[in-house]
């Protein structure tokens, strides 16, 4: 297993401005918003940006692409949160100040098959780099419930395969759909051929800890790229 962080300099800490054009709910515990994007901002799908506000920071992977002319956001809500109860309840027109783009969580062609893993709102990177025009990867997004599943429409197009891990709902409330019941990990564990990838992990913390520890024992010479979502 190799562990890269790729030497470019992908950072700027120049405050921009934005404005909150709308928002969309995805589900009780995610929403989408989309941002006026300031002249000039540049970024790489996968970057981020990072929110100010109050004296707070915190960190939004874009689900825009590197060329659409707004910036998007998909935040989990959290109900004591400070930034996503802010993000949730601003009306349109709303003032928000960010610095960016930051991170190094970008695609990088190579020989081997690369291999998405998310759990989460961790599917937020992954979708800007599929905006981008990526493909010829596989995607494992690991949830709880069927309504967490993000973005699925926009992946099934797209992505060579497409597999919704969700652990919490009945294996027979899955089978019509064709979905796998279990774990990100337990996908990778029974149904990943040996073989060297590249795996990008988007997501908490333990996910990244188990996945890592299955590549160690059972994909030697893979790569791994790490976001973590908390």
């Amino acid at each position: 297993m190799s562990f890269e962080q790729p030497q470019v300099p992908v950072t700027d800490d120049a405050i921009q401005t934005t404005e909150l054009l709308k928002r969309r709910w995805l589900s009780e515990k995610a929403f989408e918003i989309e941002l006026s994007r300031p002249a000039p901002f540049e970024f790489s799908a996968g970057q981020t940006i990072r929110f100010i506000h109050d004296g707070f920071e915190r960190y939004y992977s874009l689900i825009s692409g590197p060329d659409d002319p707004t910036l998007s956001l998909c935040v989990r809500f959290v109900e004591k949160g400070t930034f996503s109860v802010v993000l949730a309840t601003a009306e349109p027109g709303t003032q928000f100040q960010f610095t960016g783009p930051h991170g190094y969580f970008t695609f990088k062609p190579s020989r081997r098959q690369a291999i998405f893993v998310a759990t989460g709102t961790g599917i937020a990177p992954f979708v800007s780099i599929a905006g981008s025009g990526v493909g010829g990867f596989m995607l494992l997004h690991g949830v709880s419930y069927m309504e967490d599943l993000y973005y699925q429409d926009q992946f099934r197009s797209i992505f060579d395969k497409y597999v919704p891990c969700i652990s919490n709902t009945p294996a027979k409330d899955l089978q019509p759909h064709g979905f796998f019941h279990g774990r990100v990990t337990d996908y990778i564990a029974r149904n990943l051929s040996a073989a060297q990838y590249d795996f990008y992990l988007c997501g908490r913390q333990e996910m990244i800890r188990d996945v890592m520890h299955l590549v160690d024992e059972r994909f030697p010479g893979s790569f791994i790229y790490t976001e973590v979502f908390f």
